[in-house]
């Protein structure tokens, strides 16, 4: 069990989110939504987040596609180091959900959350080694200023040891959050743990699941 973090707001404990549009309902829900929601992730009936994506599962079908190729396949970028850029990417955009989600994974796989504190603190600053504070300046650069990115910045990571192919992958990571987190942000809103069974108790004729 790693570290609980608080900082700024953001966190590395494990987040509920709540839509704030209608939720599909499983036992309303077309073979085509059921197919969809099967494909994109082993949680996706009971989430609410995907639950609202599959009312248009032909664009759910080609997110998941896209982001599963990007985050997990195998080879190239070690998966580490695209959740470390993930969560880069999540605490400038200031997506809470998401930034909790991908420092949980970039801990499970670097058994380590050093740099999680780092970046939740100040992401201009983070980093433990020379990789992975060009991977976060990277990150940085092309999620704030995409426009000034130039071959430069691409020689800081092939200095630091990364090839075409994982440049590439760091590329997708950062770029395919730019979407991801305005998903997550405008859909809805993250729940800290024990704030919704707060907000349930203080309110009893609350709506549960909307």
């Amino acid at each position: 069990m790693s570290e609980t973090i608080r900082s700024n707001g953001f966190t590395n404990e494990v987040l509920s989110w709540k839509a704030w549009l209608p939720t599909v309902e499983l036992a309303s829900a077309t073979p085509e939504q059921v197919t969809v929601l099967e494909e994109s992730h082993p949680q996706a009936k009971t989430s609410d987040y995907y639950l609202t994506l599959a009312h248009h599962p032909a664009i759910l079908r080609q997110r998941s596609l896209a982001f599963n190729a990007i985050m997990y396949a195998p080879g190239g970028l070690p998966r580490a180091e695209r959740e470390l850029a993930s969560t880069v990417v999540s605490r400038l955009n200031e997506c809470i959900y998401c930034a909790s989600v991908h420092a949980q994974r970039f801990e499970q796989l670097a058994k380590r959350n050093d740099v999680v504190a780092q970046i939740f603190a100040d992401p201009a600053t983070a980093g433990v080694s020379e990789r992975e504070q060009a991977i976060v300046q990277f990150s940085i650069v092309l999620t704030l200023e995409p426009a000034s990115l130039n071959a430069s910045h691409i020689e800081s990571l092939r200095a630091q040891g990364l090839d075409d192919g994982q440049v590439l992958d760091l590329i997708h990571s950062i770029s395919i959050f730019a979407w991801a987190n305005r998903l997550m942000l405008n859909l809805g809103e993250p729940v800290f743990p024990g704030a919704q069974e707060s907000r349930e108790n203080s309110c009893p004729d609350a709506v549960k699941g909307f």
